[in-house]
């Protein structure tokens, strides 16, 4: 089974899970962080790679308003069933959603801004799926990635074997074999941030979340 297959059965099976999860309180204090970091002005278009549910959605839009386009691509239809459905309740025509693969997104640029949450660690070449990324931006645009990282806090040991064992049962399967998941995870997620920090200026990092959330940015 392929990576992308193992994604989709995955998430696809959880679906329901997933969006409790995606868009509880705290969770949705994070996400609104992420859409700021973008610096969207209205009628902007920004393109979400990996969308879900389309729990970013209400964040994009307060900043592009009605005459901004948002556009959510995933793998997975189960999930932007739930966005679609999302989005038509709330009565939002400017969001569309599209099955698709974030390392070859089916759309053209130029945008003015790319969001990624929690995806980069799924990526086998992260590296040159966020250089992508940065290209479908116009020049000026943002491109923002949001990722679970391991905490440094002196206190925070005990709760880092958690975060691995979270992160052991929220694999779809990509873990290299002889590789530990948190391993494969964090370096996946570094080659991503190194490539957005190497292609962009005025770059922002923040951690939130106790340590265990990382918020990079950047202006192409």
């Amino acid at each position: 089974m392929s990576d992308l297959d193992r994604v989709r059965a995955f998430y696809g099976q959880w679906a329901h899970i997933y969006d409790r999860l995606a868009t509880a309180p705290g969770v949705r204090s994070w996400r609104r962080r992420a859409a700021a970091a973008l610096d969207l002005s209205p009628g902007d278009t920004v393109v979400e790679m990996g969308c879900g549910t389309g729990a970013n959605v209400p964040f994009l839009r307060e900043q592009v308003g009605p005459d901004g386009r948002i556009v959510g691509i995933d793998v997975t239809r189960p999930l932007l069933d739930r966005a679609r459905a999302r989005t038509t309740d709330q009565g939002w025509p400017n969001a569309h959603f599209c099955v698709g693969d974030a390392t070859q997104p089916p759309v053209s640029g130029p945008v003015d801004a790319v969001l990624g949450t929690f995806v980069l660690g799924l990526f086998r070449e992260p590296a040159a799926v966020v250089e992508d990324w940065v290209a479908l931006c116009r020049p000026g645009g943002r491109v923002a990635v949001l990722n679970f990282q391991r905490s440094d806090h002196p206190l925070a040991a005990p709760i880092n074997l958690a975060f691995a064992a979270f992160l052991w049962a929220g694999s779809p399967g990509w873990g290299v074999p002889e590789e530990p998941v948190t391993g494969a995870f964090e370096r996946r997620v570094d080659a991503g941030r190194t490539a957005l920090a190497a292609r962009t200026d005025d770059r922002r990092y923040e951690t939130f979340g106790g340590g265990y959330l990382g918020l990079l940015s950047g202006r192409v």
